[in-house]
């Protein structure tokens, strides 16, 4: 006699699979939600507390599942926040759009994979996880893309001072941890929701206390956007036209001035600039005003290098020091694995020649005292504006280039930067774009003035000159990587600890 069990009916076996494909629908979509979420917390969109609901959402998706499962929803979430904020990569390369949104993601699936499974040791470990997939998709590959961040979502909440405590992964962290207290609340775990929100309120506090630099003495300075057509390229633009339009700006100082700062890229030269038409007329300029003039220069050197500078005029019209951009844009400034890419796709429509990076530290001396120097792509960075912060600059300039980007993704984001970098180094920033955002902020993140796009506009303001580090200046990210491995650490042996032991089966003998 069969002892087998038989097969179960038709129709119960189609239930379960319609059972299946619908939770497999809600799962989709509560991915969807998450992402969305996040993605709309940042700018351009900017509605901040959006971002605590995505991590809500993302919490739960994580409860109570296996690891891999953990990860295919983490990489989802995190493809529908990234990939439409960061479509501007689309006009740079299409395919590296797309690998750089799947690899990017992936950062994030690790992240949903190696914490635990169950609250609360899940909620120990998921602010030190997302943490780190941050950290790691800022710096890898090609120096990384630290664009769409969970920190520029909060550049305009309170939640962007502790910023100055350990740089804006400490703001990414936290906009986790309060995404931990409402899912403990929801869970109706009223002591782990309130140990979260605890945790927020004192850094919050600390934030309030710690150093942020101590003022010095006051600038008049001048940020010049000569206005103009955006998703414009050097290729496709007339660089004499350029430099006009920037010339004519000018005319809108107010002087007397301490400082005068001029875009990333608006004087083009087919050479170097010493002797050059551009370079007279820069002289007669800064003589005009007798006061510095800090222009973005791009100098073309060969068939295949340029290099892209900001060069410091002096009042008598004669040339001070000069700051070579280091960081350089991938598939912008620089094109990685150039000779496999133009074999396999001849009319990629990439850059001619590459940036030559620079090696000097990010900092200018000029009459009105040291600056500090983060050029573009650079303000994304933290270690940028810390280096020329820690060699003594007083003020943080931004040249920048935004007219070639696409929509005003990157331009709202570069603004949310630099808010987070006054924050971090407790210094005023001056961002000056040809054709848009030029911004003035606070040490504190206030955007005090901001022009719109395609204007011709000065901004003109009293700003101080700072001095003294704060804690993210003088510590760098390094503590808050290693906090952040410590809560997975905590989270895995809070989850082992909690899980009871499986109950020895027992056997007749």
């Amino acid at each position: 006699m069969s002892t087998s069990t038989p097969p179960p009916p038709a129709d119960v076996t189609a239930v379960a699979r319609r059972a299946r494909t619908g939770r497999g629908a809600r799962t989709a979509a509560l991915c969807l939600l998450a992402g969305g979420c996040i993605a709309l917390s940042v700018p351009p969109a900017g509605f901040w507390p959006l971002g605590i609901v995505g991590i809500v959402i993302w919490d739960r998706l994580l409860n109570d599942v296996s690891w891999a499962r953990r990860a295919r929803r983490s990489w989802l979430v995190a493809v529908v926040w990234l990939a439409p904020m960061t479509v501007w990569m689309w006009d740079l390369t299409a395919p590296g759009y797309v690998i750089a949104a799947a690899l990017f993601a992936g950062y994030f699936a690790l992240a949903g994979a190696v914490v635990p499974p169950h609250a609360p040791a899940r909620w120990i470990a998921l602010p030190g996880a997302i943490a780190l997939a941050e950290a790691a998709r800022w710096s890898f590959p090609w120096e990384g893309v630290p664009l769409a961040t969970l920190a520029m979502g909060q550049a305009d909440s309170p939640l962007a001072q502790p910023a100055r405590l350990g740089g804006a992964l400490v703001v990414s962290g936290l906009v986790v941890v309060c995404g931990v207290a409402v899912a403990a609340a929801l869970s109706r775990r009223w002591v782990w929701s309130a140990g979260a929100v605890g945790v927020v309120v004192v850094t919050l506090l600390v934030a309030a206390v710690a150093p942020s630099g101590t003022p010095v003495g006051t600038l008049e300075v001048a940020a010049v956007q000569g206005g103009g057509a955006q998703r414009t390229r050097a290729v496709t633009s007339d660089p004499t036209l350029v430099f006009a339009r920037h010339l004519e700006a000018s005319a809108g100082i107010t002087t007397p001035v301490d400082l005068v700062l001029w875009p990333e890229n608006v004087v083009a030269i087919d050479g170097l600039l010493p002797g050059s038409p551009e370079d007279e007329a820069l002289a007669d300029l800064a003589r005009e005003l007798d006061a510095p003039l800090v222009v973005g220069v791009t100098e073309v050197v060969s068939d295949t290098e340029f290099l892209n500078a900001s060069v410091v005029y002096l009042p008598d019209g004669s040339q001070g020091e000069r700051y070579d951009k280091v960081l350089r844009v991938p598939f912008g400034e620089w094109v990685p694995f150039r000779s496999i890419i133009e074999r396999l796709a001849p009319a990629a429509g990439l850059p001619r020649r590459d940036a030559r990076a620079g090696t000097t530290p990010a900092v200018l001396a000029t009459p009105a005292g040291p600056v500090g120097v983060a050029i573009s792509w650079e303000v994304f960075f933290t270690g940028r504006a810390r280096e020329g912060i820690a060699r003594g600059g007083e003020v943080l300039l931004n040249p920048t280039n935004g007219s070639s980007y696409w929509l005003t993704q990157v331009q709202s984001q570069q603004v949310a930067s630099s808010q987070l970098r006054a924050i971090e180094t407790g210094r005023w920033v001056v961002q000056a774009a040809p054709t848009g955002f030029s911004a003035i902020v606070t040490p504190t993140g206030e955007v005090v003035e901001r022009t719109d796009i395609g204007e011709q506009r000065v901004l003109q303001q009293t700003v101080e000159r700072r001095q003294g580090d704060t804690i993210a200046t003088t510590l760098g990210v390094g503590p808050v990587l290693a906090v952040s491995l410590v809560l997975i650490g905590v989270g895995w042996w809070w989850q082992r600890r909690r899980t009871p032991a499986p109950t020895p089966r027992v056997t007749a003998s």
